[in-house]
């Protein structure tokens, strides 16, 4: 119960901190970035829980710690040095850690300077009125506040792991998220109930999308509750076991869709910062490959998710791991040989596992899109429809994952309370 009301307080913490606006910037300059290029900000704009719109001191949130645990994880399967030290234990695993903070706040600053001087462009000046300084000097220090306003949000994210339940990032990205999705069923409630835009079919479609987000509640629940046992059995014990390896059928729960989603936001955010044409030039092409509900983008989007689908379930259960641990205390799989064979067998059955999970991932985070696609909606409408469906899955998702630690912490607080 104190681990859950320590991360209550610190996601409010987090949340009122989200409000504090970059010291000298002009807001207005923005402002006018979000009206003609809404969509280019959409993503990165609701996992901030519209931080960004606001331009605060919290405007790129954690995600530029995701982007870089991406490049840091991806870098360990070519790099057989920073592999090695990653199995390495404890010390291997802080060091990579260190490392990608440091690659997180190189980023943010990178990325907030980009932002600062995006924003500048044909919108007039980004300095409040009150500022007389030099210019660059300026630039520097808004996004040395950024970059800080990331440090801030990684160290908010260590504490919930640490001393609250569930996984800080995770807990972070929906904080923002359930701040947005009041907005986002707002805009549909004003689009088909309050405009009926589509005439008497309005109401139709209201609750058609309606059930298409109770679908995606139920599918959610089930399948991360849903599991694969391994019965195992004991060499030095007489008689059956009851004992068992479970495995998720979805093993990487929401962390691929939050990886892809990412990914596709970065380019866009960042040339959305120097352009708001979509239309014609260097903008278009963008928009066209990364932005999700163009083809190009759209295949991307499902091509990310599957590979990190599979790439993140492997890191989460090491098959080589689990045939050690078993051959360690004993135990096998029966009908297994211990050693290689089990080895080979789990990894098969985590292939097979993965294949259903992953088709769960892309069919949820596609539906809204699809949706969207097949009754024409475009604008502030059909960025509602397709942010709110992904929104929905990553948030009861992470809740169900910071459901299950609850009940872990729960168990061991008992056994404490029997045993002392």
């Amino acid at each position: 119960m104190v681990r859950f009301a320590f991360t209550l307080v610190v996601l409010l913490v987090f949340r009122i901190v989200s409000y504090i606006p970059v010291p000298l910037y002009n807001t207005a300059a923005i402002d006018a970035m979000f009206q003609q290029s809404g969509n280019f900000f959409s993503i990165l704009n609701n996992f901030t829980g519209q931080a960004l719109q606001r331009f605060s001191v919290l405007a790129l949130g954690i995600s530029p710690y995701i982007t870089a645990s991406i490049v840091l994880q991806l870098l360990q399967m070519v790099i057989p040095a920073m592999k090695e030290l990653a199995e390495t234990g404890e010390a291997g695993k802080a060091k990579i850690n260190r490392w990608t903070r440091i690659l997180a706040i190189v980023l943010a600053f990178i990325q907030g300077y980009a932002l600062i001087l995006g924003t500048s462009t044909g919108q007039g000046s980004v300095f409040h009125y009150r500022y007389t300084g030099n210019d660059v000097l300026g630039h520097i220090y808004m996004a040395i506040t950024i970059a800080a306003g990331t440090a801030f949000s990684i160290w908010i994210a260590d504490m919930v792991t640490k001393k609250g339940i569930g996984n800080g990032t995770s807990l972070l990205i929906v904080a923002g998220i359930v701040t947005s999705i009041p907005t986002m069923f707002s805009v549909m409630w004003q689009y088909y109930i309050i405009d009926k835009t589509n005439g008497n079919w309005s109401y139709v479609w209201f609750v058609v999308i309606t059930l298409l987000y109770l679908g995606i509640l139920l599918a959610v629940v089930f399948m991360e509750t849903a599991q694969r046992k391994i019965p195992i059995q004991y060499a030095n014990r007489q008689g059956k076991s009851d004992a068992n390896i479970p495995m998720k059928l979805n093993s990487a729960g929401v962390i691929p869709v939050i990886f892809a989603s990412t990914i596709l936001s970065i380019p866009m955010t960042i040339t959305g910062f120097f352009t708001q044409n979509v239309s014609s030039g260097w903008g278009y092409w963008i928009d066209q490959i990364f932005g999700y509900t163009n083809p190009i983008g759209f295949i991307l989007y499902v091509v990310l998710i599957v590979v990190f689908s599979f790439f993140y379930s492997f890191l989460q259960i090491d098959p080589g791991k689990i045939a050690d641990n078993l051959s360690k205390a004993n135990a096998y799989i029966p009908g297994v040989r211990p050693g290689e064979d089990t080895k080979d067998f789990v990894a098969k059955l985590l292939f097979k596992i993965t294949i259903i999970g992953t088709v769960y991932l892309v069919v949820l985070a596609i539906l809204p899109i699809v949706t969207s696609a097949i009754f024409g909606l475009k604008g502030a409408a059909g960025q509602a429809i397709i942010l709110g469906g992904t929104s929905l899955l990553i948030v009861v998702g992470v809740a169900i994952e910071t459901t299950d630690q609850l009940e872990t912490d729960a168990e061991q607080d008992e056994y404490k309370g029997i045993f002392g």
